[in-house]
């Protein structure tokens, strides 16, 4: 399985870098890049990110103070010219700081590290017996709770604090996030193929360049989304 890498830096060479050497690294894959804080957070908010490539000098909100915003936060991986927070970004339990100019043999020592730990988490967590998959779920409109039968949804979209499930009827907007429904939904045959929307792959009916076709509407696939969903559909 893939780490999926988010990098947040206000410079963009140091993106660059990076890009290059995460491409190098067939256990990593880069699903967004952020130039500050403020729109890291929503990614993180809205996407599975394992691995964060993070600089601490940012304008506004730096790195150190957006991880103390987060609640659950990622593997943390700190990008810095100045080595005098080294220190204090471990309280942080950060995984390893990175000192700019980054070399690639450095860079390849702190994704073995973070591997490894991930691993070990891995190996740590005990066995659960699974649970057999509910046909339905409820959500609450309006003080009314709704029951939803799982088979019967076409895609759920993201509409801010909200998200809207869509049937072949009708749709219902509910207080949820995105995130939150695809963990709900992905064990049945569900699949992310935008930041914004999640399918209903059994209800697919074609995909044309970049564009999902399901019932009456076309979905855009994202373009950090694609390769995923060529792989789920056998395409």
């Amino acid at each position: 399985m893939k780490l999926r890498c988010l990098i947040v830096d206000d410079e963009p060479p140091a993106h660059k870098i990076l890009e290059c050497y995460i491409s190098k690294m067939d256990g990593l894959e880069l699903v967004h890049n952020c130039y500050n804080a403020f729109d890291a957070f929503k990614v993180i908010r809205n996407e599975t990110i394992d691995l964060l490539f993070l600089d601490i000098n940012m304008p506004e909100l730096s790195g150190l103070e957006f991880l103390k915003t987060l609640k659950h936060k990622p593997a943390v991986i700190l990008t810095t010219a100045y080595s005098e927070y080294a220190l204090e970004s471990y309280e942080f339990g950060v995984k390893d700081y990175l000192l700019k100019p980054i070399r690639l043999d450095r860079f390849i020592q702190a994704i073995h590290k973070v591997q490894d730990s991930i691993s070990t988490n891995s190996e740590q967590k005990p066995i659960v017996k699974s649970e057999p998959l509910g046909t339905s779920f409820f959500v609450k409109v309006d003080g009314v709770k709704h029951n939803i039968k799982i088979e019967e949804i076409l895609y759920v979209e993201s509409k801010g604090n909200f998200v809207q499930i869509h049937f072949e009827d009708k749709k219902i907007l509910t207080a949820s996030t995105l995130t939150k429904m695809e963990q709900k939904l992905k064990p049945h045959s569900f699949l992310r193929i935008h930041k914004s929307f999640v399918i209903n792959k059994n209800k697919l009916e074609a995909i044309h360049g970049n564009q999902i076709a399901i019932h009456n509407a076309k979905l855009p696939i994202g373009n950090s989304y694609r390769q995923i969903v060529l792989k789920e559909i056998g395409g």
